[in-house]
């Protein structure tokens, strides 16, 4: 194996550890009651507020660039209104306030875990370029908060966007859109599941299938063929390649693996399964 081919592999071990880590934001009744604290009633305003903030107080365009997947008509139902309940500065303080609770109650008893893989992913993140990350970039222009569960969550959360920002780049290298890679989801996140929670409408998501269908991606039963699978397996490949800089470092990968396999675990078991991020379940080892 090569070192390109370790660090991406260390880059797709770790990013399945704190996936979970940054997921309580979304799927704890902490992250949501933060949220609602702040003024936010209804999960997607939270969600949008929440996650765009580090853009600053942006309209609904660049979050309809940089989110991706979902249906500019439902990014446009919060954005740019949000900004009129809550500002930025107070949407990302809402979002760590309920991160840092649901990780309190998730990670009782790892204390000394959590300083050090804080510490760890620190280290790490300092060697990472942002060029063409949006999100990843807007995340990491953000202070790096001192107190641990914190700083833990922000962490996973620069890792996460800065691999969503090159997991979109290997779609776009693909020419591949937003509404269209939804339809090559397997079974954990069907068309049911994905559609609503996108936004997009029947008719958009049909029209998405018939070009899938055309390029020989989909099957007639609305599958991936051999050639959509062999697709999306390159695609997660680039995926990894691209988030393996901060792990040439064997030794700090290795590291980090084990510091934090009992936080991804124990925030694993606390999230639903299925959802629509794509989560699977976590296991200490591999």
């Amino acid at each position: 194996m090569t070192d390109d081919s370790k660090a991406a592999g260390a880059a797709r071990r770790i990013w399945t550890l704190l996936e979970p880590v940054h997921a309580v934001t979304y799927f704890t009744d902490e992250g949501k009651s933060a949220f609602e604290a702040a003024g936010l009633r209804g999960f997607w305003r939270g969600y949008f507020a929440g996650r765009s903030a580090p853009l600053g107080r942006v309209d609904a365009a660049p979050v309809i660039a940089s989110f991706y997947n979902f249906a500019p008509s439902m990014v446009k139902r919060a954005l740019p209104g949000v900004w009129d309940l809550i500002t930025p500065e107070r949407a990302l303080a809402a979002r760590e306030a309920g991160a840092v609770a649901a990780l309190r109650r998730l990670l009782a008893g790892l204390d000394a875990e959590v300083a050090r893989a804080g510490d760890l992913l620190g280290k790490a993140l300092g060697g990472i370029d942002y060029a063409g990350r949006v999100l990843g970039g807007a995340n990491a222009a953000l202070a790096m908060p001192d107190e641990p569960l914190a700083r833990l969550w922000h962490g996973a959360t620069l890792l996460r966007e800065h691999r969503g920002d090159g997991h979109f780049a290997a779609l776009l290298a693909a020419d591949i859109d937003g509404c269209e890679v939804l339809t090559l989801g397997d079974s954990k996140r069907p068309r049911a599941m994905m559609q609503p929670v996108r936004g997009w409408t029947d008719d958009e998501w049909d029209a998405a299938v018939s070009r899938m269908s055309g390029r020989g991606l989909l099957t007639d039963e609305g599958t991936p063929s051999e050639k959509g699978a062999a697709l999306l397996v390159d695609i997660e490949d680039r995926t990894d390649k691209a988030a393996a800089r901060p792990w040439h470092d064997e030794a700090l990968a290795a590291e980090v693996i084990e510091v934090i396999a009992p936080i991804g675990v124990a925030c694993a078991a606390a999230l639903p399964y299925q959802n629509p991020i794509g989560l699977r379940a976590v296991q200490a080892s591999t």
